[in-house]
């Protein structure tokens, strides 16, 4: 089986201008040229944009876990910054909750993991001991998420 001119054309595409081929593989599949389209790279990035939805989150999550971390153990240096910080992460999850409500069962999945991130990064950027930040998070999943809540010292 050899590869026609145009899934060639199209398969090569994808190398040299991402955005016009998946405009192109648009526009195959919306005429129903589905012989056309190159099905090894649609596969991929279907599947990839999965884990670009689950990467997403997983870095929002720990950037709220670790600000929510600095202003529970560094009160003196709290800030409009800080709080501005949680609120847009905390907008951005809820955000991605709307748009797929199946990564809520991943957030649960992956609370503690980035909650261990968010530990060594708050200790970092602190530059507190590491063993100031309680091993087991001091937030709920759901105090994490939930708009009203900051912690106190």
């Amino acid at each position: 089986m050899t590869i026609s001119q145009s899934d060639s054309q199209t398969f090569n595409l994808y190398d040299r201008d991402f955005c016009l081929w998946a405009q192109e593989t648009a526009k195959l599949l919306r005429e129903g040229k589905l012989a056309e389209i190159d099905l090894q790279h649609l596969i991929e990035e279907v599947e990839d944009m999965s884990g670009s939805q689950k990467r997403a989150l997983l870095s929002n999550l720990r950037v709220l876990l670790m600000h929510l971390l600095k202003y529970k153990y560094q009160p003196e240096k709290r800030s409009k910054s800080w709080r501005s910080t949680i609120i847009e992460h905390r907008i951005r999850l809820q955000e991605a909750f709307e748009e797929s409500p199946s990564l809520k069962e991943y957030f649960k999945e992956i609370f503690d993991r980035a909650y261990q991130k968010a530990r060594k990064q708050a200790a970092q950027e602190t530059e507190l001991p590491l063993n100031i930040f309680p091993s087991e998070s001091p937030f709920t999943p759901e105090q994490t998420l939930n708009e009203d809540f900051l912690p106190e010292q």
